[in-house]
């Protein structure tokens, strides 16, 4: 698969970081100043972007392809 199949926005991405970072929902949502159903919905079109099982598998991906730093 090539890293041009997948992208993720800024909000996305700022998510990603968070997930990658260990954080769970709750606590990204009080980072990012976010509702805790905002993360939830935004990780599981996250989820559906990189076709990816669960956050551990979305944040491989995401770090794999550069999507975040």
């Amino acid at each position: 698969m090539s890293a041009k199949k997948y992208t993720l926005n800024k909000q996305e991405k700022a998510i990603m970081r968070l997930v990658a970072q260990g954080m769970d929902n709750k606590q990204i949502a009080k980072e990012l100043y976010v509702s805790h159903h905002t993360v939830k919905s935004h990780i599981a079109i996250i989820l559906k972007k990189l076709n990816a099982t669960n956050r551990t598998h979305a944040t491989y991906l995401s770090l794999k392809f550069r999507l975040i730093r």
